[in-house]
């Protein structure tokens, strides 16, 4: 049944932590000790491997919002150490032990069994065209542990999430580099002091904002315009209603129930 959006962006909120608990430094060691390099050979052996060994190409167009050159610098490298089968197999074992060691007593409860329950039913409903990421991960067995069946599910209903969100992006010709800094605006700080961004060379950051300002989308002073700021909430809003079908599956009290289940848990993660 459809729900309010206001309830799917509460469940972007807390299925983000809850996934991006394969991010931490607990998976990241799990990785090196197979022999990647550092955190980024194992971010991309870990998230690309769904799609099995892709080249650089294909995971750059579908994970969009790097920068050209940088999936290269770790596609296909990884793919000599670790086959994308052992790369699924590690990425959920240590995110699974991440995640169990945050949440403490909450990885023992009924609750979780039955979170982990609702969350890959919902997570495993929706359809998979024009998903590539949430349909690679779809291909893989659910696991059988509620703590790593409950990774896993946060881990489709994320990306198959970001596979719309990059689809509402490419609608209104933003690239990923391009989205960057309108989430550095909209947090109130400029493009060359966010993270994900900052490391550019200053004349290629600063090419990506004068394309953005072309556009009326950022200010002289390097602020959002009135027209950028309602881009960028017209992104988010589209994004959020694209993010609703895998919880049709659910009744309004069962999406209620999750919600208040991964409350505690999403905090502790």
């Amino acid at each position: 049944m459809p729900h309010a959006q206001a309830k799917i962006h509460r469940m972007f909120e807390l299925v983000e932590p809850i996934a991006t608990v394969t991010f931490a430094a607990g998976p990241t060691e799990a990785f090196v000790a197979l022999g990647m390099r550092n955190y980024w050979d194992g971010y991309f052996a870990g998230r690309a491997a769904p799609l099995g060994p892709a080249p650089a190409e294909v995971v750059h167009a579908v994970f969009y919002n790097f920068a050209d050159g940088e999936v290269a610098r770790h596609i296909p490298w990884v793919w000599g150490k670790i086959t994308p089968q052992e790369a699924i197999a590690v990425r959920e074992r240590a995110s699974a032990t991440e995640l169990r060691r945050r949440i403490g007593e909450l990885a023992e409860s009924p609750e979780l069994v039955r979170a982990a329950d609702l969350a890959t039913r919902a997570a495993t409903s929706a359809l998979t065209e024009g998903r590539p990421l949430y349909a690679g991960l779809r291909t893989i067995d659910v696991p059988k542990d509620p703590v790593a069946r409950l990774w896993h599910a946060a881990t489709l209903l994320r990306e198959h999430r970001g596979d719309g969100h990059n689809a509402v992006l490419v609608a209104h010709g933003i690239s990923g580099t391009e989205s960057h800094v309108l989430m550095a605006l909209a947090l109130g700080m400029r493009a060359e002091e966010f993270g994900r961004i900052h490391h550019l060379p200053g004349a290629q950051l600063a090419a990506v904002v004068d394309r953005l300002r072309d556009r009326g989308l950022v200010a002289a002073d390097g602020g959002f315009t009135d027209a950028g700021r309602a881009t960028k909430q017209r992104i988010e809003v589209r994004t959020d209603e694209l993010a609703a079908p895998p919880y049709d599956v659910l009744s309004a009290d069962e999406l209620d129930e999750l919600v208040a289940t991964l409350e505690p848990i999403a905090a502790a993660a």
